[in-house]
C-alpha cells in the first residue's frame, strides 16, 4: 500500500477511478461520535468483555477519567445508534448492564484496522509533528 504523500497528486482520484465501492458518505454523525474522547474506549471495552455484559460501574471503573455523566451520555448515544444494548433488572437496588451489539463488534472490527494503521504510522508521525513544531519557531 502507498502512502499518500509517497503517491503522487493523482494517488486519490486512481483509487476512487479503481474502486468503485470507495464512496466517501455524507456526514451523518458516525464519525463525530468516533471522534469523541470517550466511544471507542466504551466500544472497545465492552467489546473485550468475552460475550458478557458490564455493569456501569464497571465500565466507568475500567475507562480511565470518564465521569458518570459522560459515561450515561456516550451510553445513551452508542445504544440509540444500535451498538450497545442495555439490560434493566427492576430490583433493589435496579440493576442495569450492558452489552455490545452484533453490529457494535462490527465496528469494533473496523476500528482494529484503524488501530493498526496508528501502531505502523505512530512513529512517523511523531517525527513529522516534531519537525514542523520546530519549523514554526
Amino acid at each position: 500500500m502507498k502512502l499518500l504523500d509517497q503517491a503522487g497528486p493523482d494517488y486519490l482520484s486512481e483509487r476512487l477511478e479503481d474502486d468503485s465501492s470507495f464512496q466517501p458518505i455524507p456526514s451523518n454523525g458516525i464519525c463525530t461520535r468516533l471522534g469523541d474522547k470517550w466511544t471507542v474506549q466504551v466500544i472497545w471495552r465492552l467489546a473485550i468483555a468475552d460475550d458478557r455484559r458490564l455493569r456501569f460501574s464497571e465500565i466507568k471503573r475500567e475507562v480511565e477519567g470518564i465521569t458518570q455523566r459522560m459515561l450515561t451520555l456516550t451510553l445513551r448515544n452508542l445504544e440509540r445508534d444500535g451498538l450497545v444494548e442495555r439490560h434493566y433488572f427492576p430490583e433493589v437496588p435496579p440493576r442495569v448492564e450492558y452489552e455490545i451489539t452484533e453490529m457494535g463488534k462490527s465496528m469494533f472490527h473496523a476500528l482494529e484496522g484503524i488501530n493498526m494503521w496508528i501502531r505502523e504510522n505512530l512513529p512517523r508521525v511523531k517525527q513529522l509533528r516534531q519537525t514542523y513544531d520546530t519549523n514554526k519557531r
